[in-house]
């Protein structure tokens, strides 16, 4: 059965999620992207470095997000979001970039083993800091979403 979340289900999915797809669209290219988010009920707030993305949402700011959980193939559940790309600055951006660090830190864990074709054999933990970070937020228009249960 196909069908449409309600707004609690919607809600849930995003703050359940912390993995995302963010696309954009500036002179004539879009552009889709993962990112690691966090929902805090009113906007989706993410964490980036100077690139294509920030260029491309300086130039247009008007954004579409998607995150989803996949139980299997005919188990899903995605939700789809219109908004506006804001950058945050000063104590907006510490008071984001702290929650976003809190979400993810948990999910930054290193591991043993390294592919045998990498290059480098050592284990880098990444580091995250306000000092080289971009923090923005997507302020929502508008939101939806679908789902498939078998």
């Amino acid at each position: 059965m196909l069908g449409i979340l309600n707004n609690e289900e919607i809600e849930k999915l995003l703050y359940e999620q912390n993995v995302g797809r963010l696309a954009c669209y500036a002179d004539g290219k879009l552009y889709l992207v993962p990112i690691t988010y966090v929902y805090d009920g009113e906007y989706i707030m993410g964490h980036t470095n100077e690139g294509t993305k920030v260029s491309m949402m300086r130039k247009n700011p008007e954004v579409c997000f998607e995150t989803d959980k996949m139980n299997d193939i005919f188990n899903w559940q995605s939700v789809i979001i219109w908004g506006l790309y804001e950058e945050l600055k000063g104590d907006e951006a510490t008071n984001a970039f702290k929650k976003i660090y809190e979400r993810i830190s948990p999910l930054m864990k290193t591991t043993k083993e390294v592919h045998p074709h990498a290059e480098d054999k050592t284990i880098h933990k990444r580091d995250i800091s306000l000092d080289s970070a971009i923090v923005y937020r997507i302020r929502i228009l508008e939101k939806t979403g679908r789902f498939e249960k078998r």
